[in-house]
């Protein structure tokens, strides 16, 4: 099975944001970022969720 979508975890997922562990978790609670996918007591979010994330900061900063 060929996984097209990576789960990542919060730390890479902050990562590929480049920013911090906590302000992740802050962009989470205010919505900026989607929730997790809870896998038991695993938080994982799929690659493609968070670079949308990057997609939506650019398209508002267009239409700004």
């Amino acid at each position: 099975m060929k996984i097209t979508d990576p789960l990542l975890n919060v730390r890479e997922s902050a990562a590929l944001l480049q920013v911090s562990v906590p302000t992740f978790h802050r962009r989470v609670a205010d919505g900026t970022i989607p929730k997790p996918l809870k896998l038991g007591a695993l938080s994982r979010w799929p690659q493609s969720e968070i670079l949308q994330v990057i997609e939506n900061a650019k398209a508002a900063r267009a239409a700004a």
